[in-house]
């Protein structure tokens, strides 16, 4: 065999042994299908264009549910005047009272909660990645709490009562719960001064399962000087937080009426906060390994939705991470 011959036979072999893998690579690069094997990937949105086309969705949907209530509103009031006439009981509003009522009642539009869903790259069922906490966010989260607060300063029982709480006071309060004559219902959450908190546990039982058991952890067991202060903040709606089992926070934080500025604000300090609170180790990691792998992320997802939106944005984590460049501003 020549040495041309024998050049020429080593080529042939060398491009038929790699026949199968040189296919394989232009199938997958003009492949236009795809599999579960290959599935797309999910385009990211960043957080100020998500925030925009979410409140845009939500003036949409006002205004179609706008339309409606106008089209059909004389339909519903007619429908009304003919039940009250052939089922009406005695002392039932007349027909121009159902009338003349209607035509003042103006449209009432729903005012949508927006909520950011963060999946971290945590365990809870480790110690020390597990998240909790409470925050007061710039703007509020649109919400207004009625609060019980358990103190043994009658002095200051009254002042938290002129304050806006529903219930104050110390032992006597803790037995009119007990007893059933304050119901758990009256109140959405809790705050207690240090030197009571020993005497909850006669309540516990009552008050834990709801989530409402003073918590210092949450903000809610405060020194006698601040109580007043954190009746404020947890009546405007100081937000709660906590990871779940899969390390994701669900957190409201907003309405729809508050505009991207203020959603804007209030998510930049809950991206702060969550940041502030990163463990020194997270993640699945080897068993007793005390230092973070390099290149482990900490944060893996976001999404942002509205009460009614029909899907969510996944949110480009750039913009979202308080460490990176693209901070709350939109990547070029």
């Amino acid at each position: 065999m020549t040495m041309a011959s024998n050049l020429l036979y080593r080529i042939t072999a060398s491009c038929t042994s790699r026949r199968p893998v040189f296919h394989a690579a232009i199938a997958s690069a003009s492949r236009s299908y795809v599999t579960r094997a290959h599935p797309a990937p999910t385009p990211t949105t960043p957080i100020q264009q998500a925030i925009q086309t979410l409140l845009d969705q939500i003036d949409q949907r006002h205004q179609h549910r706008l339309d409606r209530w106008t089209k059909y509103k004389d339909k519903r009031v007619e429908q009304r005047v003919e039940y009250l006439t052939n089922h009406g009981k005695p002392g039932s509003p007349s027909s121009e009272t159902v009338r003349s009522d209607a035509a003042t009642q103006p449209y009432r539009p729903m005012d949508e909660t927006v909520e950011l869903a963060l999946q971290l790259n945590l365990d809870p069922r480790k110690p020390g990645q597990s998240l909790r906490g409470s925050l007061s966010l710039p703007h509020g989260n649109g919400k207004n709490f009625s609060v019980a607060v358990f103190t043994e300063d009658a002095k200051l029982a009254e002042l938290a009562l002129q304050a806006g709480a529903v219930a104050a006071g110390g032992h006597s309060l803790i037995e009119s719960i007990q007893g059933g004559k304050t119901p758990i219902s009256s109140f959405q959450r809790t705050l207690a001064s240090p030197e009571i908190v020993s005497q909850l546990s006669s309540i516990a039982r009552l008050l834990g399962p709801r989530g409402l058991m003073p918590n210092p952890k949450l903000n809610t067991v405060v020194p006698t000087d601040q109580l007043l202060d954190a009746l404020s903040k947890q009546m405007s709606g100081t937000s709660n937080y906590r990871t779940d089992k899969d390390g994701i926070i669900r957190l409201g934080i907003g309405k729809g009426s508050f505009g991207a500025d203020k959603l804007l604000d209030n998510i930049r300090e809950l991206m702060n906060e969550v940041h502030a609170l990163k463990p020194e180790t997270f993640g699945k990691g080897k068993k007793g390994q005390k230092k973070v792998a390099k290149g482990t992320k900490y944060y893996l997802k976001a999404h942002l939705s509205a009460t009614q939106s029909s899907g969510s944005f996944l949110v480009d984590l750039r913009t979202l991470d308080p460490t990176s460049p693209f901070f709350m501003i939109e990547p070029q």
